[in-house]
């Protein structure tokens, strides 16, 4: 799976000067390339690579200075807190949504949402969600699942080696005291394959929630902002306010194409403007109205509050809920940021503004229980927002309804932005349809953007706005997307603090009892409502997961096709230095997702064609369930078959968040890694005078003058003749419609006409 770089330069030169440069900026400099050095080989299809000879960790942490660290923390304000901080404009409206509240209930309700803020985003996800990242990356469940995997050989992407368990970026952060619980965990996972299918699904799911929540999230947010506008015009419809708030969405959707680097950072003085504005109004109510309702700091009231109205209270829960709505924002965006500027920015500022927020709008409720429908514009004092705003004019509320309305439009920023992150990742490790994936950042590797999705989720977008047309609807369907991504988080951590870290049993049991027993709660609560609008994310979930898995499905059977049809080295080695073909000059790339053996490919481009090309490279692209691969690591080279055949091997492996070079740019940094090759090989395997290592290098710059043809194979994938009706019709329908709806990896590669050669073949599975 290859992902395209955009804006190469035509020159060679250019070209290479200009991703060197690059990759000095981003701390993997071609220049650091470390020579690759062979060992004895037992046999030809083998690939043993000492490839974990890096002194450099990637997991080891930079200290960042106290300046550092507080630009970071202000940028991550734009970026991650947009979603969670514009809360309060809906949850006490979606939690009485059927009811006005007594000030009994404003209170319990008040308990809840500062209790399920400190559980859930304060203690779970910035002091132990966000340790569970990827070597500093997050990514929400794919980088829980890429730590799981590198502790333990759960993995199901297949083309994985054992040399890629040497990789730095895979080496454990957390020292292991191999006790017996952890060791029996990772045997029982490793032992079974029904266990790593579960695992693999688990992550998925809620890859696809996340989907699910990136859609939500804009709707609920700008419908909830755009609101408010009734309060000017009370007869305004429903249809108006929609209609308006598609065309807010159309704007944003519009601007995703410059980047998050350019659109998130942008927003962090509105969003630090907007904390700030609804924590000085929620102090104000508070001395105002009503300042007895801090006593809902006792968790008694809570209590009290389900007592009293059992189902009422239950089911107000999914209400509640929508106060923690955009947490999984700080997990899923954490490789922008680092996690000290996270914590610093929520603990310091998100934190106490929204507490303060709540507790204001409870005061006003407890004097104004019936304006529970509009509490944040209602309660918000006319004389402040002068003050705040600067504002001299009689009315203030077009002000502070633009205010919302940019709130909103950043709110749904960090969800789009960690959708097309975990879309690309799901694409890396092959189980997401070939996409376009647009850098938009020379410093973040991490920041794209991927028109497909972006379409898709304008569109999907549209259409809930303009079916539910109401805040409280479209609430239902939320609050399931929210939960059961946290339910998915916690079930994974908890299999991190078994095997990984080690946690104390009564630690993981107090976690089970008092966090995870509290999302259990909180599900139950969203799914009463399931017909009134709850079905929509988990429709939205298991279509995207049917088409995530299915073609993960057929790509692993097919990396198993291969490697039962992979040519035997008998068969090579009885063609001879020429291969039973004429040799001309030129290099020959033939793409194959086999790391060890000759894929099956070959015998037919020498069964169709009257000549090979003089140096062939046998050519691998993998991806690996890791963050980022170093520079000094991506290759893996070596001999195929004798001197004389003049073929090789070459494995280039990328990180889920690495950034793809055009082909011609490739070309040269594979030809100075094969140079490097076949010096260090001279060297070190004694059996070559330094002299032919030269000649042979010049031989290989020949052969590059003569030009490079990339060999590609055209395959068909049908399901055989003994399979279930079931597979018939997912190989043969579902996944041929995939493969011929999404992009090719021919427009990946970015390979001119001129330099394809393509041979069909079938693969059954």
């Amino acid at each position: 799976m290859e992902v395209i770089a955009e804006d190469v330069s035509v020159h060679i030169d250019d070209m290479v000067s200009k991703e060197e440069e690059q990759e000095r900026e981003d701390g993997e400099g071609v220049e650091e390339a470390q020579q690759t050095v062979t060992k004895n080989l037992n046999r030809m299809d083998s690939l043993e690579m000492e490839a974990g000879k890096i002194s450099v960790m990637r997991g080891t942490s930079k200290v960042l200075s106290t300046a550092a660290l507080m630009q970071l923390a202000f940028q991550s304000i734009g970026v991650v807190y947009g979603d969670i901080g514009t809360s309060p404009l809906y949850v006490f409206a979606s939690t009485f949504s059927d009811r006005v509240p007594s000030k009994h209930d404003i209170v319990g309700a008040l308990s809840l949402i500062i209790y399920s803020l400190t559980l859930l985003p304060l203690i779970k996800y910035v002091f132990i969600v966000l340790r569970a990242n990827d070597n500093g990356e997050g990514g929400g469940t794919f980088a829980m699942y890429s730590l799981i995997c590198r502790h333990a050989k759960v993995s199901a992407i297949p083309n994985q080696q054992a040399e890629d368990d040497e990789l730095s970026a895979c080496t454990a952060k957390f020292p292991s005291k191999n006790p017996k619980r952890a060791k029996k965990i990772k045997e029982a996972l490793e032992n079974s394959s029904w266990a790593k299918t579960i695992l693999l699904s688990l992550t998925l799911f809620g890859t696809c929630m996340v989907v699910g929540d990136g859609i939500l999230t804009p709707c609920i947010s700008v419908l909830s902002a755009v609101d408010g506008i009734k309060k000017m015009d009370a007869a305004l419809s429903k249809d108006v306010v929609a209609l308006i708030s598609v065309a807010v969405l159309v704007l944003l959707f519009s601007v995703q194409r410059f980047g998050t680097d350019k659109v998130g950072y942008t927003f962090a003085p509105a969003i630090l403007f907007w904390c700030l504005f609804i924590g000085i109004i929620g102090i104000s109510n508070l001395i105002r109205h009503d300042s007895t309702v801090v006593r809902a700091f006792n968790p008694i009231y809570i209590s009290s509050y389900l007592k009293r109205n059992p189902k009422e209270a239950w089911i107000s829960l999914g209400g509640v809920v929508l106060c923690i709505t955009g947490t999984e924002a700080m997990f899923a965006d954490l490789g922008h940021f680092s996690v000290r500027a996270i914590q610093v920015a929520f603990t310091g500022l998100v934190y106490p503004c929204l507490l303060c927020a709540y507790l204001g709008q409870a005061a006003y409720l407890s004097n104004f229980p019936d304006h529970v429908a509009d509490a944040f514009y209602k309660s918000t004092p006319v004389a402040l927002v002068r003050i705040l705003i600067l504002l001299l004019a009689e009315s203030v509320y077009w002000p502070m309804f633009v205010i919302a309305v940019l709130a909103s439009i950043i709110a749904s920023q960090a969800m789009i932005s960690a959708t097309f992150a975990i879309v690309k990742q799901s694409m890396a490790l092959g189980c997401f349809p070939r996409v376009r994936v647009v850098h938009t950042s020379h410093k973040h590797g991490g920041q794209v953007y991927i028109p497909e999705i972006n379409f898709l989720l304008m569109f999907a977008c549209f259409m809930v706005t303009a079916s539910f047309r109401e805040t409280s609807k479209i609430g239902n369907a939320y609050g399931i997307a929210v939960v059961a991504v946290m339910i998915i988080t916690s079930s994974l951590l908890i299999l991190i603090m078994l095997t990984i870290w080690q946690t104390s049993v009564v630690l993981i049991a107090m976690f089970v009892l008092v966090v995870f027993s509290f999302e259990l709660l909180y599900f139950s609560s969203v799914l009463y409502k399931f017909s009134e609008g709850g079905y929509l994310p988990l429709t939205l979930a298991a279509l995207l997961f049917f088409v995530m898995y299915v073609w993960h499905y057929v790509q692993s059977k097919r990396h198993a096709f291969e490697v039962e049809q992979k040519v035997s080295a008998e068969y090579l080695s009885g063609l001879g230095s020429n291969l039973g073909v004429a040799r001309v000059p030129g290099v020959g790339l033939l793409y194959t997702e086999l790391t060890q053996g000759i894929p099956a490919i070959f015998r037919h481009f020498l069964t169709n064609l009257p000549a090979m090309h003089s140096v062939l490279v046998f050519v691998s692209v993998k991806y690996l369930p890791v963050s980022n691969v170093p520079a000094e690591e991506r290759f893996l080279l070596r001999r195929v078959g004798p001197e004389d055949h003049g073929m090789y091997r070459c494995i280039v492996r990328y990180g889920y968040r690495d950034r793809r070079v055009g082909c011609e740019v490739f070309e040269c940094l594979l030809m100075a890694q094969l140079k490097s090759f076949i010096r260090v090989e001279a060297m070190e395997g004694g059996c070559r005078e330094k002299v032919e290592a030269e000649e042979e290098i010049r031989f290989l710059e020949r052969s590059c003058a003569a030009g490079v043809v990339y060999l590609l194979g055209h395959s068909e994938v049908r399901a055989s003749k003994n399979s279930s009706l079931v597979k018939k019709v997912v190989v043969d329908y579902v996944y041929d419609f995939l493969r011929r709806n999404f992009r090719q990896g021919l427009v990946d590669l970015q390979i001119p006409n001129k330099n394809l050669m393509q041979v069909g073949m079938n693969y059954t599975v």
